[in-house]
């Protein structure tokens, strides 16, 4: 599969083989739903908690006696149904992490750049690099003459001048290879992967990279 490579300066580059394994694929919307879930399970912090009856303060005398009052027999003004006492069953700290299988996973993530690429939201760039003196202002302007709304970039390894120029802009993202993952590719709108970074995900992937034509 034959697309054109960009450069940041919106010119022509060349043109790259994208391998069909990973970019050619029935997208699986029930695979990317549960890898989304995944994630997001594993990021919650889990430290949500309150108090039981054990824990909450005070008397641990019995209000009054058992018998002859002629009120209900109460143990604890600790109990769940005073004001101040203890939450029965209430959330405790946890962690909400689950298995997912690795298969599952990397059809996930095939599936999502497989969308990407049926839509024509893909694109491939020659490389994402920071120049000498490359500030913030230059790259949005740069980013707005490619027409990119909200957009991750995908590299082999992050370019650290690259990475702080785009540090403060909200519309851009910028992940390893190794940190591809389904969900921050779904939420943007455009999908830019730099050659080192196609050469990276079919490692990844256990797919074989097939070369481009250089311009």
């Amino acid at each position: 599969m034959q697309v054109p490579i960009k450069t940041l300066d919106n010119a022509e580059a060349g043109t790259a083989e994208l391998p069909e394994a990973i970019f050619a694929a029935a997208p699986r919307a029930d695979i990317m739903a549960r890898v989304v879930h995944w994630q997001l399970a594993k990021r919650r912090g889990g430290n949500h908690k309150v108090k039981g009856l054990s824990e909450v303060q005070g008397t641990t005398k019995k209000p009054y006696r058992q018998k002859g009052t002629g009120n209900a027999r109460q143990g604890s003004l600790r109990a769940p149904q005073f004001r101040t006492g203890g939450v029965v069953h209430g959330p405790v700290v946890r962690s909400h992490e689950y298995s997912l299988n690795k298969k599952v996973r990397r059809l996930g993530l095939i599936s999502a750049l497989s969308q990407k690429q049926a839509e024509g939201k893909l694109v491939v760039l020659d490389a994402a690099k920071a120049g000498d003196g490359t500030k913030t202002k230059d790259l949005a302007r740069q980013v707005k003459a490619l027409g990119w709304r909200s957009c991750l970039i995908v590299d082999g390894a992050v370019d650290p001048g690259f990475l702080r120029a785009s540090r403060n802009m909200r519309e851009i993202d910028v992940l390893p290879t190794i940190g591809a993952n389904v969900y921050d590719i779904l939420r943007h709108d455009t999908l830019a992967i730099t050659a080192a970074g196609l050469a990276g995900l079919a490692a990844r992937l256990g797919v074989a990279a097939v070369e481009g034509e250089a311009a």
